[in-house]
């Protein structure tokens, strides 16, 4: 059998049950199993609100233009944030008509807190910090920044469901304004796409609710009795969006999340067979190696001089390696900025990210390193 790099693992007689309940009360839309999802999540990570989105990329785009709207930016200001990530991180900057100013990574591949600080200018009004990986990095050194010059911060935490850094949910770090996780097709809670945002300020939690539902200010579930009677009044508050979640793929979620725990935990048995026999060759580097916090591993990366030979000889034996992400600076939408992150521009030149999922065994890890290790020292 082949070893991919993401291949998510559903328990699929209990998303089946969860599904069938939907179908059988005839309610799939927004609301109850949403609802429900959004509870549960709180009660989880501990944060205050929560709200399920359809995905992660309009909940980042809901976080700009919220802290936008409500704190006076202007078109053209700025917001700091890294290279190396999907690009919708940096698209939610542009969907509002605000520039992405992009500072340096660090060996963990978030953003370098030393380069964020020579970014900042009159004009920054935020920083995005990408939790590369599940893992922290400097986010405390980034809170102190954004604290010291008054900047929001909102965290993309796509990478970082079930991530803890002392028992702590980073989303609920006192400095953080707002956290996007993502439950896209192969993270590590897996849905079909979705996502949660999760406003420390639960003003601005009422309004993503009314924008990602088109601006309305009542949803239907809330405006529906136990009796099945509908209210049909409701207000337009703002011109919103189609953004929210439905019941089928919070569904899935629910039962998902009742598993995230032992399954990162699996993740992190994997990553340290990969550290325990990658570390030590002058070859290979580890990208966050023998990391210390409990890490969601989202995905697990080294770096090294022959990128393309690895992967054909990874192929050569049905296991398929990947590659997250170009230096968003080679894109012909961002390249304004191309060469202003020299040391991100150069490692996504050599980064490969190995396979890392539940269908694997111990001995499938090993089987990888045994092959990287062959490879990188011919």
């Amino acid at each position: 059998m082949s070893i991919q790099v993401l291949k998510p693992k559903y328990h699929v007689e209990e998303c089946l049950e969860q599904i069938r309940e939907c179908l059988e009360i005839g309610w799939t839309g927004m609301g109850f199993k949403t609802v429900e999802f959004e509870n549960e999540w709180k009660k989880y990570t501990g944060h205050e609100n929560a709200h399920f989105l359809n995905s992660a990329t309009v909940g980042l785009h809901l976080a700009v233009e919220i802290l936008k709207q409500e704190n006076g930016w202007n078109d053209g200001d700025e917001i700091i944030t890294t290279p190396v990530t999907f690009v919708s991180t940096n698209h939610a900057i542009l969907y509002e008509n605000m520039k992405a100013v992009f500072a340096d990574i660090d060996e963990y591949f978030c953003i370098d807190p030393d380069d964020v600080e020579q970014k900042i200018t009159d004009k920054t009004r935020a920083v995005i910090f990408v939790g590369y990986g599940g893992r922290v990095g400097n986010l405390e050194k980034i809170i102190d920044i954004c604290k010291k010059h008054n900047l929001k911060l909102i965290l993309d935490a796509a990478h970082m469901a079930g991530t803890r850094v002392n028992g702590i949910f980073p989303g609920t770090m006192e400095g953080v304004d707002v956290a996007v996780y993502s439950f896209q097709a192969v993270k590590n809670l897996p849905t079909a796409d979705s996502g949660m945002i999760c406003f420390k300020d639960g003003g601005y939690d009422d309004i993503c609710r009314k924008l990602s539902w088109l601006g309305i200010n009542k949803d239907t579930y809330s405006r529906t009795t136990v009796q099945g009677s509908y209210k049909w009044a409701y207000e337009v508050d703002y011109l919103g969006y189609k953004d929210h979640g439905n019941s089928i793929i919070a569904a899935i979620g629910l039962v998902q999340l009742k598993y995230l725990d032992k399954d990162n935990e699996y993740r992190r048995t994997l990553a340290k067979i990969y550290d325990d026999l990658l570390s030590g060759h002058d070859k290979i580097k580890i990208v966050g190696a023998n990391y210390a916090d409990e890490c969601s591993y989202h995905l697990y990366e080294i770096i090294v001089d022959d990128r393309e030979g690895l992967l054909a000889a990874l192929a050569e034996n049905d296991i398929y390696g990947g590659v997250h992400y170009r230096d968003n600076t080679e894109y012909s939408l961002y390249n304004y900025a191309h060469g202003t992150c020299p040391k991100a521009h150069e490692l996504t030149q050599k980064n490969i990210t190995l396979p890392l999922n539940l269908w694997m065994t111990e001995n499938d890890a090993r089987k990888v390193a045994e092959i990287v290790i062959k490879h990188t020292n011919k």
